[in-house]
């Protein structure tokens, strides 16, 4: 198990990574979306994005696309600091408004929604579905609530170089079920 300072060091150097990527490679979010393999996600009639802060890959490209689908999109909202986060459908007329952080999220009148699939953000994971995160734990609260109520697949979206051999596991940490770069598409295996 890692301690808080490996685990912030690795964060440091994750973050340094991902703005040079998102240097080298400003495509990436269009590629990763054109290699979804969308007959191999579950079934799913809501899912969420996320609003990328910094050098995220931008999960534009790739919201769009799971919209054809037909299926209902939603953003994540913070409203409480050690709560999970909650899910509002987002209509492009909208206004975003700052959540508890800042980001622009669906404003409160927009219905809760529970979404199937969900878009994650991420500075490194691993090839068994391990991720870090910005070290919140929003979205692990979140997936493990989310878990608890019944299947929800997750997809990691980055970078290829933001791929690490292996991250510390903590019992909280909650594994990706796919991972999605410019290079590929990767499910997690399970076993």
């Amino acid at each position: 198990m890692s301690t808080p300072i490996s685990k912030s060091k690795l964060r440091t150097a994750m973050r340094a990574r991902r703005r040079e990527l998102a240097q080298a490679f400003p495509d990436a979010a269009r590629r990763a979306a054109g290699h979804l393999p969308l007959d191999a996600l579950p079934a799913f009639s809501c899912f969420s994005g996320y609003h990328a802060l910094g050098d995220e890959l931008d999960p534009g490209p790739l919201i769009r696309r799971l919209a054809g689908t037909g299926a209902r999109f939603a953003l994540p909202v913070a409203d409480l600091a050690d709560a999970p986060l909650i899910f509002r459908a987002w209509d492009s007329r909208d206004v975003p408004v700052p959540d508890l952080y800042g980001v622009p999220a669906p404003p409160p009148s927009a219905k809760i929604v529970t979404p199937d699939l969900i878009i994650c953000p991420l500075l490194a994971f691993d090839r068994s579905g391990a991720r870090l995160g910005q070290g919140g734990g929003h979205y692990d609260r979140t997936i493990e609530a989310l878990r608890a109520r019944g299947p929800v697949f997750v997809l990691g979206l980055a970078y290829a170089g933001q791929e690490i051999e292996a991250i510390a596991v903590e019992a909280h940490d909650q594994r990706l079920d796919a991972i999605l770069t410019e290079n590929g598409y990767t499910p997690v295996s399970k076993d």
